[in-house]
């Protein structure tokens, strides 16, 4: 699903209360995932973005990455979409720390080598 509002990073609108919200900032906080966290019950602006892109619902998380809106998204999902949207920005979004062998395939890196 796509938004026309152009996002430089990424930005994960949540609401209070919600376990799909918590658990996925938590992996990504784990992860060094940076990103922008909104409420959307504290900004209507946030709320209306989400309902654009789901068709009218407030369904969270939903993840936006450049021109993409990701609803309910895994950890994996978001960073092939920082790598197609963000490519340039990848390690600073989503740098690979404790886990490299992971990351480098999550990346594509290195597929094909030997180790």
């Amino acid at each position: 699903m796509s938004s026309s509002t152009f996002v430089d990073g990424i930005e994960v609108m949540w609401r209070p209360g919600c376990p799909f919200c918590r658990r996925l900032r938590s992996a990504l906080g784990k992860r060094g995932i940076s990103t922008t966290d909104i409420d959307i019950w504290s900004v209507p602006e946030a709320a209306a973005r989400v309902r654009a892109a789901t068709g009218g619902d407030e369904t969270v998380p939903t993840v936006f990455i450049g021109r993409s809106a990701l609803v309910n998204p895994s950890v994996k999902q978001i960073v092939a979409a920082v790598q197609r949207e963000l490519p340039d920005r990848i390690g600073e979004l989503a740098p690979a720390q404790s886990e490299p062998r992971k990351w480098r395939a999550m990346f594509g890196l290195g597929q094909g080598a030997t180790s």
